[in-house]
């Protein structure tokens, strides 16, 4: 099956809005003396978070890191297996950690991976999506800041791909059967 790019469902500009409006949630949420550790899923996140953490205050104590995790490989649905590629760097153990994920849909990647960091004892650990396709949760996942809700339909740009084209678009726009 061959796909081309749909319409823009989010706009580079509504983008930035909502990081923005984001960042400064988690401004007001953390204490200035103890570091914040950005997790960042690679690849679909980079990009999410990359602005994020630009659009923070520069007196937030933010440490970033980052693990490699998939259950997509080159399809359009999750397979349901989640494999970690890379890991953390550094420990978080009783460090305050928030996840930055691209896309939350089944929920499997996310309630596997937060699973896998609440056994490193971090002093909290929060969950922050650029996208929420609720529609298709499998599994209850808390996501604590969450960019914006879409339709179950598959989407790229922004960090998100289909068979790793796509991740450079500025905007978000649906992916379509040709």
């Amino acid at each position: 099956m061959a796909y081309k790019l749909g319409d823009v469902i989010l706009s580079r500009e509504t983008i930035a809005r909502r990081v923005k409006e984001i960042a400064d949630e988690i401004a007001k949420d953390y204490d200035r003396d103890k570091p914040l550790v950005i997790v960042g899923i690679l690849t679909g996140a980079a990009f999410f978070l990359t602005d994020l953490v630009r659009e923070m205050p520069e007196d937030l104590d933010v440490r970033v890191d980052f693990m490699s995790v998939a259950s997509y490989g080159d399809g359009t649905e999750s397979s349901g297996v989640v494999r970690i590629f890379h890991d953390l760097k550094s420990s978080i153990e009783g460090k305050n950690v928030i996840v930055v994920e691209d896309i939350v849909d089944s929920g499997l990647t996310l309630a596997h991976l937060t699973e896998l960091l609440k056994g490193r004892n971090p002093a909290s650990l929060k969950v922050c999506v650029l996208l929420d396709k609720y529609e298709r949760r499998k599994t209850e996942v808390k996501v604590d800041y969450c960019g914006f809700r879409i339709p179950d339909k598959f989407v790229v740009g922004y960090g998100l791909d289909y068979a790793s084209k796509w991740r450079h678009l500025k905007d978000i726009k649906y992916v379509v059967e040709e």
